[in-house]
């Protein structure tokens, strides 16, 4: 999992990607893909 400064690049690399908000933390999500799973915060 990478942690970014900004999830709305992570967003775009795949349509499946979620962002999802967890324990005040922001993730982008990707269950056909979980290489793209990031964390914010």
């Amino acid at each position: 999992m990478k942690v970014l400064s900004s999830l709305k690049c992570a967003k775009k690399r795949d349509k499946n990607c979620r962002v999802v908000r967890r324990k005040g933390r922001v993730y982008v999500i990707n269950k056909k893909n979980p290489r793209f799973k990031a964390r914010q915060g």
